[in-house]
């Protein structure tokens, strides 16, 4: 990848419906270079998807929480992570490292739907122990950075 499929990357990354005729106007490379460009990126996985961003409030979910979990044993993690596929509250699951295992990113409607989510986790057989936190603003949120790396 270079600096152009960075800049790409950017102008998709803010508005994934972005034109590749208006692409090549603010990049200054012809249409069909950037079309060519942004098949590469699709074709070697680079883009994964195109998506959209909801706003949580709007649709119902206006408590964002993260939750940290930890395991009593590491063997407990895929049955654990699968869980959490099917779980439609749980927006991202991250295994890490440190005091608890995992974070978890939770989308809900209220408190009282967060204390039932966290009882439900707490019952998964191999869960430990948990800590919470309560989102009250987002400062910022996109999906991934996006920057070239730094040569050294």
């Amino acid at each position: 990848m270079d600096q152009v499929d960075y800049k790409i990357l950017k102008l998709l990354q803010a508005n994934a419906r972005e034109t590749a005729s208006s692409i090549s106007k603010k990049i200054h490379l012809s249409v069909s270079a950037v079309i060519e460009r942004i098949r590469k990126l699709e074709e070697s996985g680079v883009i994964r998807e195109y998506t959209i961003i909801v706003d949580d409030a709007h649709t119902g979910n206006a408590l964002t929480a993260l939750m940290e979990v930890s395991l009593e044993n590491p063997r407990y993690y895929e049955e654990f992570s699968g869980m959490m596929q099917d779980m439609e509250c749980i927006v991202s699951c991250y295994y890490q490292t440190g005091d608890f295992d995992l974070l978890l990113k939770i989308s809900c409607s209220s408190a009282d739907e967060l204390e039932r989510i966290h009882r439900q986790i707490m019952s998964l057989e191999g869960v430990k122990d948990t800590r919470t936190h309560v989102v009250l603003k987002t400062v910022k949120n996109i999906y991934s950075a996006i920057r070239q790396p730094v040569n050294r």
